[in-house]
């Protein structure tokens, strides 16, 4: 006979507690035996007392009640939700999991590495008010997805190496259940016929070990050692079955969007806008509250109130609020004001809609090109011959504009540009400088510890452009020279050219410094590179653009220098 997951995860409380418990389950059950036709007792509502104080607080008590038969109404699924969500963080709080997540973190590389970038930055800028969480956190994603986690379309056989594919579920055994999966998938490999199994561990210090799945265990676990390194964080549930991480930026004085799958920081309207999704509820937990952060992630609201239809906005209100009552007793009365001050400076940004930014229109990158497919979330990042516009266009700061020079560097083991010319100015994200792109994308190859802008799955042509106008500050140019790397494999191709007005003139991509004098009094540029070419399933891999060891933080693999004068 096996034992219910419900019932396991209950006898992980307390011996008191659990004792409690059971013996009110066993009231439900003697209630219903005694008095089989009064439906009065096949009902629960949430607002009893005795259930709200003595059964939700309680981890596995209402799964209980479910295998016990009573029926799961929406109001009383959204609440299971809050509350299981609300005890789950709870677990990145435990000192003995934090040290054991600080173990496996670089974490002294990686503050030395945020605190050198605050203080360049602050070097060239002394009124700048960020501060080495913001930085930190930049490293911290890099690190975790570059280097600590790993994504799983499905595993490769466990014995034969070769590719699977999902096949039916399998039963958890007391292992997996130990650890909070109680889903199983079956990875099945049709050359051997093998089954390799993969549990959808819930447990962070399971997940410190594995270091691999979906989006829900990178948020799981990152958030985790978001905690670990003295970041306030809270774990962000989306009802369109998404998750990922906020922090708290103490310079800022504000909530960052940290998305550890797609290393993105700073993009909330990333899955509204680039991914299409259609957002409902999207909720905040973290040790001390709730927070309803739907407005944050959305610029349709309308949109967004249409599709609320679970639960009544008032009891939704009125349940959070009970929560984080509950949960704050024990808070000093400064951490409360604290957590009161903090709560309306969201409120008021949530009343105003934002407008995208261009890091935040395209499509996802993690998971396999099927996988975003089937879940609608590609967009025209992934499309063979829609062209989709990041819109960003370099046009002179007035630093720039003043020394009548830009410089801009891209490094690709880092990911990100540094304008040069303006103060050093660091912006994170290879697509958050580009004009527009066609199926393109950035692959991390972690066995091989190299990185590199290719084609995405499928498509047999993919382009990208930078733009340069420097109309709008009455300069054009005086010289031009760009430096690009590329590299081809089989009968792949890369094709580079510069465009200004009607005069297009192609540059080699091999790494060396190219000057063109013959743009000189250009208003206008636009760089392009584009990729084609390859053979067999893995065509897409054999045209790239900054191939780069994920060791060499320093050289650059796309530079460009511009002299300006007046027009």
């Amino acid at each position: 006979m096996s034992v219910s997951p419900a019932f396991i995860v209950l006898c992980e409380n307390p011996n008191d507690v659990f004792l409690d418990v059971a013996k009110l389950l066993l009231t439900y059950a003697d209630n219903i035996l005694r008095n089989p036709n009064e439906e009065k007792y096949r009902s629960i509502r949430i607002g009893n007392p005795t259930f709200s104080t003595k059964l939700l607080p309680i981890k596995g008590a209402v799964e209980c009640l479910f295998e016990m038969g009573f029926q799961e109404g929406s109001s009383m699924s959204f609440f299971v939700t809050l509350q299981s969500n609300f005890q789950h963080v709870m677990q990145y709080e435990k000192p003995e999991l934090q040290q054991k997540a600080r173990s496996v973190i670089p974490h002294q590389e990686l503050f030395s590495a945020a605190q050198h970038k605050l203080n360049k930055l602050k070097e060239a800028d002394p009124g700048c008010k960020l501060g080495i969480e913001d930085f930190l956190v930049l490293e911290l994603l890099r690190w975790f997805k570059q280097d600590f986690f790993s994504w799983v379309d499905c595993l490769p056989c466990s014995q034969c190496q070769g590719p699977t594919q999902h096949g039916c579920s399998l039963s958890p055994n007391a292992d997996d259940l130990r650890w909070g999966a109680q889903r199983v998938e079956n990875h099945y490999c049709q050359s051997c016929q093998l089954s390799t199994r993969f549990p959808r561990y819930n447990h962070p210090e399971k997940l410190l070990e594995s270091r691999r799945g979906r989006c829900g265990e990178w948020a799981n676990c990152f958030t985790l050692c978001c905690r670990a390194v003295g970041l306030e964080a809270r774990y962000i549930w989306d009802s369109t079955d998404h998750v990922w991480t906020e922090i708290y930026s103490v310079s800022q004085r504000r909530w960052l969007h940290c998305d550890s799958c797609e290393n993105v920081c700073d993009k909330p309207l990333l899955y509204e806008v680039g991914w299409g999704k259609k957002l409902a509820y999207v909720l905040a937990f973290s040790k001390d509250q709730v927070v309803d952060v739907t407005w944050r992630y959305s610029c349709k609201h309308p949109e967004v109130l249409s599709r609320r239809t679970r639960v009544q906005e008032a009891w939704l209100l009125h349940t959070i609020n009970g929560l984080n009552a509950a949960r704050q007793q024990s808070l000093s009365p400064n951490r409360k004001t604290e957590l009161t001050e903090r709560l309306l400076v969201e409120l008021v940004e949530f009343i105003s809609p934002k407008k995208p930014k261009p890091g935040e229109l395209g499509g996802r990158n993690s998971g396999s090109l099927a996988w975003r497919i089937a879940r609608g979330e590609t967009r025209a990042a992934d499309t063979k011959t829609t062209t989709q516009v990041a819109a960003f266009v370099f046009t002179p700061t007035e630093k720039e504009k003043n020394e009548r020079f830009l410089h801009i560097r891209y490094v690709s083991s880092k990911d990100q540009y540094c304008r040069v010319s303006s103060c050093s100015e660091i912006i994170q994200n290879w697509d958050q400088c580009v004009w527009a792109k066609q199926s393109v994308f950035r692959k991390v190859e972690n066995d091989w510890q190299m990185t590199y802008i290719a084609r995405t799955e499928g498509s047999s042509f993919g382009r990208i452009s930078w733009k340069f106008d420097f109309a709008p500050a009455g300069l054009k140019t005086k010289s031009v020279s760009i430096m690009a790397s590329s590299q081809t494999f089989q009968s792949g191709k890369v094709c580079w050219h510069l465009q200004s007005g009607q005069s297009t003139t192609e540059f080699s991509g091999d790494g060396t410094v190219q000057l063109f004098p013959s743009l000189c009094s250009s208003s206008e540029l636009i760089v392009t590179a584009e990729l084609s070419g390859g053979e067999g399933d893995t065509s897409w891999q054999h045209s790239q653009l900054f191939r780069q060891s994920l060791k060499e933080q320093e050289e650059p693999s796309f530079e460009v220098i511009i002299h300006l004068q007046d027009i």
